[in-house]
This record gives structure tokens, sequence and C-alpha cells, in this order.
């Protein structure tokens, strides 16, 4: 995790009462979300759909976490081209 984004988790922690180590985020979690952030960008057109879909998506894994974020991440569609 690079520097800027550890001190913005380290502020969202504080903000929210969470300790710092529920926001951590994985390699492979990332991986997912950045996959994501960049179908949304390209497929739907509008680069603005990246952060919008991984928040969903985020938001979703929230209420669901018996799920994984890719299992969730699995019912976005993609581009068959």
């Amino acid at each position: 995790m690079d520097e800027w984004l550890a001190e913005a988790r380290r502020r969202l922690a504080l903000e929210t009462g969470e300790e710092t180590q529920a926001l951590d985020v994985s390699d492979a979690d990332a991986d997912v979300l950045l996959d994501l952030a960049r179908i949304a960008a390209h497929d739907s057109g509008d680069r603005r759909n990246a952060p919008l879909l991984t928040y969903l998506v985020g938001v979703a894994h929230g209420r669901h976490g018996d799920r994984t974020l890719a299992e969730i991440a699995a019912s976005i569609p993609r581009d068959a081209s």
C-alpha cells in the first residue's frame, strides 16, 4: 500500500472508529477492484463509472461479507470484445 493510501486508511479508521487493520486491502482484492474500475471506465464509455462501481461492489461486499469480493464482482458484465 502506498503512503497516500495508507494515510487515507488511517484517517478513515480514526473517523469511523474502526481498527486500521480492518481497512486493509489485500493484494487480491486490490486486483479485483482495479479490474472493475478498468471495466467500468472502458466498457461503459464513461470513466466516472469506475469509482461508482467499486463503491457499489464494496457496499454489497460489506452487506454480504460471507461472499468474497471476487464472487460479488463476478456479477458485473464484461464487454465480450
